[in-house]
């Protein structure tokens, strides 16, 4: 799972450099130049693939887990 999150990371970094966009005067909804979008976009799918990352990739130990409920 690890390996895939960090294939995934360097993925989006790649595509983080949108020379593609840089001469377009698109909009999109009217009114939100197609690069504004496409790094709000950018942003949105950063912060899945850091949950994603915490959940799946990098959980708890179980003794750190069954420990943090003890204490309580």
């Amino acid at each position: 799972m690890r390996k895939l999150v960090i294939l995934a990371a360097i993925i989006l970094a790649l595509l983080h450099h949108d020379f593609w966009w840089w001469k377009s005067t698109a909009l999109i909804f009217g009114f939100l130049p197609i690069g504004l979008a496409w790094h709000a976009l950018y942003s949105i799918l950063a912060s899945c693939l850091a949950l994603f990352a915490i959940k799946y990739a990098w959980p708890l130990d179980e003794k750190e887990s069954s420990n943090e409920g003890a204490s309580s």
